[in-house]
C-alpha cells in the first residue's frame, strides 16, 4: 500500500520561501513519476511539477517556472518542491500525487495513482 505524506506548509510573506515535502511509503518507486499539485479556494486542483523518480527529468507548470524546484532524495524515499519568490495567488492546498508508470503526459490529476493528504501554503501580501 502506497502512502504519501506531505509536510512543510504554513504561513508566509510575499517574497518568502517554503520547502514541502513528500515521504513515500509502501513500494519500490524507481519506475515512478511523483508530482505536486494545487487546489486553491474555489477552484480545481493543478499541476504544479513532476519528476521522474529515476532520472531526475522535470516539468513544471509557466506560473511556477523559475520560482519552484522539484527534487528527490531516493535515500530518504522523500521528494520535496522548494518553493521561492512565492505570491499570495500561490496560496493554496498543495499535494503530492505518485503515478506508477512515466508514460503519458503526467501532467493531469487522472493519470496519477495516488495521492497525500495534502498541506495548507498561504501566502500573504
Amino acid at each position: 500500500q502506497v502512502q504519501l505524506a506531505e509536510s512543510g506548509g504554513g504561513l508566509v510573506q510575499a517574497g518568502g520561501s517554503l520547502r514541502l515535502s513528500c515521504a513515500a511509503s509502501g513500494r519500490t518507486f524507481s519506475s515512478y513519476a511523483m508530482g505536486w499539485f494545487r487546489q486553491a479556494p474555489g477552484k480545481e486542483r493543478e499541476f504544479v511539477a513532476r519528476i521522474f523518480w529515476s532520472g531526475e527529468s522535470t516539468y513544471y507548470a509557466d506560473s511556477v517556472k523559475g520560482r519552484f524546484t522539484i527534487s528527490r532524495d531516493s535515500a530518504k524515499n522523500t521528494v520535496y518542491l522548494q518553493m521561492s519568490s512565492l505570491k499570495p495567488g500561490d496560496t493554496a492546498v498543495y499535494y503530492c500525487a505518485a503515478k506508477r508508470f512515466v508514460t503519458g503526459p503526467t501532467l493531469y490529476l487522472k493519470e496519477y495513482d495516488y495521492w497525500g493528504q495534502g498541506t495548507q501554503v498561504t501566502v500573504s501580501s
